[in-house]
């Protein structure tokens, strides 16, 4: 055997044993091997065929003085405390559909906000609150499902409260408007309804601290990225709904976005 096909053999070999040759012929070890692929999760946007990738979901607490009222706490204007949810909790709902939302596992006292959503197409940290806008790439309806009895035991017991906020499809959300096409939000009706009753009504002026304010004190915490989308707080009358109840949700200039509990 020639020394060509001895060499031809032995690179063979190399490969079938997971190794490779580079072009100088000399040893490579093969890659990492990625075991699974994680899912992405996309907005649909308004518009367009595009898909808007989400990074984190920031959720803004009680930042409606009425509802921080309701929830026990004092209203004053201290500053804004966030959580997160995983970006799979949202659940897309399509424009002009009821959409199937699966009353959640280990509760018994489910209950509904209706929140504006903003999404970033920027980010950087320490962001000025009059440059805070420019960063945002559009809006949508959102809902902050919310295990409320999980939540308030974890914070009876000074315990961290994500099992009732942070689980399966706990951000139900329409599809995303830009800024181009809709312009910001400042003002401007909210409203939500079960079976036809309205339960939460305000107005977006309302908010303890306004969008622009939120990225701002966002990123003195976290460096905000492309992707990121906050929910920014719900009004009063947050309650309770049942299997077989329909939401309604409603934010001026923005279409409704609904659900049905099954």
């Amino acid at each position: 055997m020639n020394r060509a096909r001895r060499n031809i053999l032995k690179g063979a070999a190399l490969v079938g044993a997971g190794a490779a040759l580079t072009s100088e012929g000399t040893q490579a070890q093969a890659g990492p091997k990625i075991l699974f692929e994680a899912p992405r999760t996309t907005i649909p946007i308004v518009g367009t065929t595009d898909l808007f990738s989400v990074r984190r979901i920031y959720c803004i607490g009680r930042n409606y003085a009425a509802h921080s009222r309701e929830m026990g706490s004092d209203p004053t204007r201290e500053p804004p405390f966030f959580f997160q949810k995983p970006t799979d909790a949202i659940q897309i709902v399509k424009i002009g559909e009821v959409a199937d939302h699966p009353y959640s596992t280990l509760t018994k006292n489910y209950h509904y906000e209706v929140e504006l959503v903003a999404a970033l197409k920027s980010g950087g940290r320490n962001i000025p609150i009059e440059k805070a806008l420019e960063h945002v790439y559009g809006y949508a309806v959102g809902l902050d499902m919310t295990r409320r009895d999980l939540q308030r035991a974890m914070g009876d017991e000074k315990k961290p409260w994500e099992i009732g906020k942070s689980f399966d499809k706990s951000a139900p959300i329409g599809p995303l408007h830009r800024v181009e096409n809709i312009g910001h939000f400042t003002k401007g009706a909210i409203s939500l309804e079960v079976n036809g009753v309205v339960k939460q009504k305000a107005d977006l002026s309302y908010m303890l601290w306004s969008v622009a304010e939120q990225i701002a004190k966002l990123s003195e915490a976290f460096e905000l990225v492309p992707g990121d989308i906050i929910y920014s707080g719900t009004p009063e009358n947050v309650g309770p709904v049942i299997k077989g109840d329909v939401i309604l949700c409603k934010i001026e200039r923005l279409p409704d976005m609904s659900i049905r509990i099954v």
